[in-house]
């Protein structure tokens, strides 16, 4: 038996989306917003959402110091200001490092007794929703964190990253707003980083060990949606209607992934995010089309799979698609384009290759992952073909 929950309680889409903040019930009407960084301050964004409350008599406290990979003790503070302000809504507000960092704080805010992230790793218990609720804004079309049970932070001490995960969906937010107007500011390289990110979600989570009927269509939806949109935004920034298209295939992402899985492009891509502070959007753009490769060369029906997702935009060779997509974009062709010291890379090698073979991801590859195989492929996608 599975258990499935296909996004948020409430999903609101479309041109004058944040309008719905006004109608969140609550009693004290406290929401503590979670930022990465000053920018949508910055862009006028936050008083647009502020003046929504503040008209329905709110209160409101703004924490912008979440890092662009959200880290443990940005969490950790976070959780101490909650726990003064007591807020009965926490409202992630930004891209997939905004959201991830208001869920993982809403997680030790509700369950103040635990006190590192190892301790919050299934299977432990967690208690949610007794305090308050959540509420994600996305402004980049990426992660699809609005709607996901998982919440990926940083331990820069460690080098690793840790999801902080649910898996009966209870940490997928109450409600997820997604408003066009607020993506069309992102830079183009954000866009286009966050766009290949959404993009590996649904490929990923299609051919994932786990996939099934219902991250199937949720992965199908949004690869499609996604492909067509994503070289509009990254080139005619304003255009809204691509915004909203680009944003509803990330939630659509999100959704597949959450009730499927992913696999090897993530296991690559979370180890180079991790130890060389690359951007996770940017490393799953790079590492996607070596996946798909290595998956369809050892497997006939992934191959079949994979065919199906090109045939679905009007192609045949889905690692040629990508390709295409990716040299279009501006997409780097290898890991050493963004990480040039090759020899430092090399002294690493064995332990990327236990954190790729230990990374949450890995497993639910559709093709068994071995060390000589992580290996290969982090050499491959490093240098290239």
């Amino acid at each position: 038996m599975r258990t499935v929950k296909l996004g948020a309680d409430k999903i609101y889409f479309g041109e004058g989306a944040v309008k719905s903040l006004a109608e969140l019930p609550a009693e004290k009407k406290r929401a503590y917003i979670v930022m990465s960084g000053t920018i949508q301050e910055e862009l006028g964004q936050l008083k647009v959402v502020t003046d929504i409350l503040e008209e329905a008599g709110w209160t409101w406290r703004a924490n912008t110091d979440v890092e662009p990979e959200p880290c443990w003790e940005s969490v950790r503070k976070g959780v101490a200001e909650m726990l003064e302000f007591e807020p009965d809504w926490v409202i992630g507000f930004g891209g997939g490092s905004a959201m991830d960092a208001a869920k993982a704080m809403w997680v030790f805010y509700e369950n103040p007794q635990y006190k590192t992230l190892e301790e919050v790793m299934p299977p432990a218990p967690l208690t949610l929703r007794q305090k308050a609720r959540v509420c994600c804004i996305a402004t980049s079309a990426g992660t699809g964190s609005e709607c996901t049970r998982a919440a990926l932070i940083k331990d820069p001490i460690q080098k690793r990253k840790y999801s902080v995960r649910e898996y009966t969906g209870r940490l997928i937010p109450d409600v997820a707003i997604l408003e066009p107007s607020f993506s069309a500011t992102m830079p183009r390289r954000g866009t286009v980083a966050c766009g290949m990110d959404a993009l590996t979600h649904c490929i990923e989570s299609y051919v994932a060990s786990t996939a099934n009927t219902f991250s199937d269509a949720a992965a199908m939806g949004g690869w499609v949606a996604g492909y067509k949109a994503l070289s509009a935004c990254a080139n005619e920034p304003n255009d809204l209607e691509a915004r909203e298209a680009m944003l509803a295939a990330s939630c659509l992402g999100g959704i597949a992934f959450t009730n499927g899985a992913l696999g090897i492009c993530h296991g690559v891509a979370h180890t180079f995010g991790a130890t060389y502070n690359i951007a996770h959007g940017l490393a799953n753009g790079i590492m996607l089309p070596y996946s798909i490769a290595f998956n369809r060369d050892r497997d006939a029906a992934v191959a079949a799979r994979y065919e199906e997702l090109a045939s679905f935009v009007g192609k045949t060779n889905l690692e040629q698609v990508i390709l295409d997509l990716r040299a279009d974009l501006g997409v780097p062709a290898t890991m050493k384009e963004v990480v040039p010291d090759a020899d430092e890379f090399e002294a690493n090698v064995d332990v990327l290759v236990e954190k790729v073979m230990t990374d949450v991801c890995t497993p639910a590859n559709p093709v068994n992952v071995t060390e000589d195989d992580a290996r290969l492929l982090l050499r491959t996608v490093y240098y290239g073909k």
